[in-house]
């Protein structure tokens, strides 16, 4: 579990690596299954002569590198062919063959001699995930969603398959022959592949018939979560199962095994699951799962390769498995494997000798002047924990000898002076935060405003400025303060503004704030004008109509003759009734003209629906 070698690519030269291959060794017939999985299973394979050397390194910017990991150099860079992130790369076993695939929906088959582009394809409708040459090199599968048989000769699609839901992350051949031994083989018919998606929790597995009928998974997987890596035995002979290791996402490790014989309509599930947990003990009570990161089988086909722990410092161990157990859950103390060995360097820090002469400047922000007092030589340093007999320190005896004089200490009802205004702003300021801000802005004394910008200190200028512009934007009300800290600003600090190069993109926001509330200022004047001169005519008209008018008829006429008493008494009738006739009136215009105030109280208030381009210019 060492690392052996590290490639760290130039960060401004290459992109992000997104796949990788091993070039199979010379000379010798590698093993169907090629790609990032080999690499574990090569680690055991005794055999020196022929070591794999070659890894093709695909990017996220389209160009694919060739490492070489003996001479630790790159040997060459392959362009040219896709113009996006490679998705996938493989080997072809016998004639130095590259093949790519990409986001751009081209698969590109390489000459890895010359470094040129050998052949460029459309692969797909969409971005192409995943490829995988046959057992016998003259085939292609390719899949980004739906699957494709290309035939390696004539570039064409062979066999068609629905494929997945989601981009296909894993294609695998599971079979080197055909079941059925009978018909002459052709290289490809009647045999088996594996395919795995993103997002998926189930593993396909699709059938290669003569014709072109069935285009459906014949039988599949079941897992917990989606698969990253995969890795099988390939099964041989007739009778012998297919063993396949799936790792998922959550880390844990499913292990299927199965005769690939023909259709199952249920998704099998696990022989077995494997998962790794810390043993619950030095203080820690529960055990914490450990993500098992891959997982290869040895070439026993008994015994797995686990990678297990962080992606940094990953641990291999081999595990042999001859348990009947559905679950097995291996307890590894993964702490005491990674525990890192502490720097030499790490303790190279040295600390000051005080002399007791010395005085000590400590930085400090204007305002927070407390001299340090050096403890006198002889004294010790005072334990916190007190002996049964002695008397706590009085508050005044600490403050005394904190050197701050008990007199300067504020009560908590005093506000804080401008200088510590000065300090809150640039506190908050720094840290953004709302309640200090809020409550430094919010002071309405114009001194305090004026000395608060006179004592912060120059760098903090700009973050109070675009302080203020956000603040002039969101509520009307808060605006009319933040404009006194506006004025202030500009006044005291306009020689260090007048210095800055990029002040116009600085104060844009602002400048395009003010034009947008000037602009409306004429009309608002105009409006306030003429809704003044209204209110005043309607309360003149109140005034007058206040006063009581006073009854010139008389309530009571004597006369001695009969006949005008009658008339009179008639003429009182009237009279009543005329005056509460006008009283009637009265209370009516009284309505009016308090729903008339409303109205342009409302106005006022800019409430109204009179003008609304004015309103959404003051919005």
């Amino acid at each position: 579990s060492r690392l052996q070698h590290e490639y760290v690519p130039s960060a401004h030269l290459s992109a992000a690596c997104t796949c990788l291959a091993w070039a199979p060794p010379g000379g010798r017939p590698p093993p169907t299954k090629d790609g990032p999985q080999r690499k574990k299973r090569k680690s055991e394979v005794p055999e020196a002569d022929k070591q794999l050397d070659i890894l093709a390194i695909g990017t996220a910017v389209g160009s694919i590198l060739l490492y070489s990991t003996v001479k630790g150099e790159l040997q060459s860079k392959l362009d040219g062919g896709h113009d996006s992130r490679v998705n996938c790369v493989r080997w072809h076993q016998d004639n130095c063959c590259l093949y790519s695939c990409s986001e751009d929906k081209h698969i590109v088959e390489w000459n890895t001699q010359t470094c040129k582009v050998k052949c460029k394809w459309k692969g797909d409708n969409s971005s192409v995930t995943s490829l995988c040459i046959s057992p016998d090199g003259k085939m292609l599968l390719s899949a980004g969603r739906t699957i494709k048989l290309w035939d390696l000769e004539t570039k064409e699609v062979y066999r068609h398959f629905t494929g997945h839901a989601t981009s296909v992350s894993s294609l695998v051949f599971t079979t080197v022959k055909p079941m059925n031994e009978n018909k002459p083989f052709d290289g490809i018919t009647g045999l088996y592949f594996l395919s795995g998606a993103i997002h998926d929790r189930l593993l396909s597995v699709w059938y290669i018939r003569s014709d072109r009928k069935e285009k459906n998974a014949v039988m599949s997987f079941t897992v917990t979560d989606e698969p990253t890596f995969i890795d099988l035995t390939v099964s041989e002979v007739k009778e012998e199962p297919v063993k396949l290791a799936v790792v998922c996402r959550d880390g844990q490790l499913h292990l299927f095994e199965h005769i690939l014989n023909g259709y199952c309509k249920k998704p099998l599930t696990s022989n077995c699951t494997i998962q790794i947990a810390t043993p619950g003990n030095d203080g820690d009570s529960t055990p914490k799962p450990v993500p098992i990161l891959a997982a290869a089988f040895c070439t026993d086909k008994q015994s797995l390769l686990l990678v297990y722990g962080n992606t940094l410092q990953p641990i291999i161990e081999k595990v042999s498995l001859n348990t009947t157990e559905s679950h097995i859950c291996l307890v590894r103390d993964i702490q005491k494997v990674l525990s890192l060995k502490t720097d030499v360097a790490l303790t190279k820090v040295k600390t000051p000798v005080v002399n007791s002469d010395t005085k000590v400047l400590v930085p400090g922000i204007p305002g927070h002047s407390t001299t340090v007092k050096t403890p006198p030589a002889g004294k010790e340093k005072k334990k916190s924990k007190r002996k049964p007999g002695e008397t706590e320190e009085s508050i005044e005896e600490r403050l005394g000898a904190l050197d701050i004089d008990a007199s300067k200490v504020k009560t908590p009802g005093g506000l804080p002076q401008t200088d510590s205004f000065a300090v809150l702003l640039v506190q908050g300021l720094e840290s953004n935060d709302a309640e200090i801000l809020n409550r430094v802005l919010n002071t309405r004394k114009e001194n305090v405003i004026k000395n608060t910008v006179a004592r912060m200190p120059i760098h903090a200028v700009i973050p109070l400025l675009h302080e203020l512009t956000k603040r002039l934007q969101g509520n009307p009300y808060s605006a009319s303060l933040m404009v006194r800290w506006l004025k202030s600003v500009f006044t005291l600090h306009a020689s260090y503004l007048s210095t800055l190069p990029d002040l116009i993109p600085q104060l844009g926001m602002l400048y395009q704030l003010m034009e947008s509330r000037v602009k409306t200022l004429q009309k608002l004047s105009r409006l306030h004008g003429r809704l003044f001169i209204l209110v005043a005519q309607v309360a003149a008209s109140e005034t007058v109509q206040d006063v009581t008018e006073v009854n010139q008829t008389a309530k009571l006429v004597y006369e001695d003759e009969s006949s005008e008493e009658e008339e009179g008494s008639d003429d009182e009738m009237i009279a009543d009734k005329d005056s509460d006739e006008n009283w009637d009136e009265d209370e009516e215009k009284e309505e009016q003209s308090d729903e008339q105030e409303m109205a342009v109280e409302k106005e006022i208030n800019g409430d109204s629906d009179l003008e609304p381009e004015n309103e959404s210019e003051e919005e």
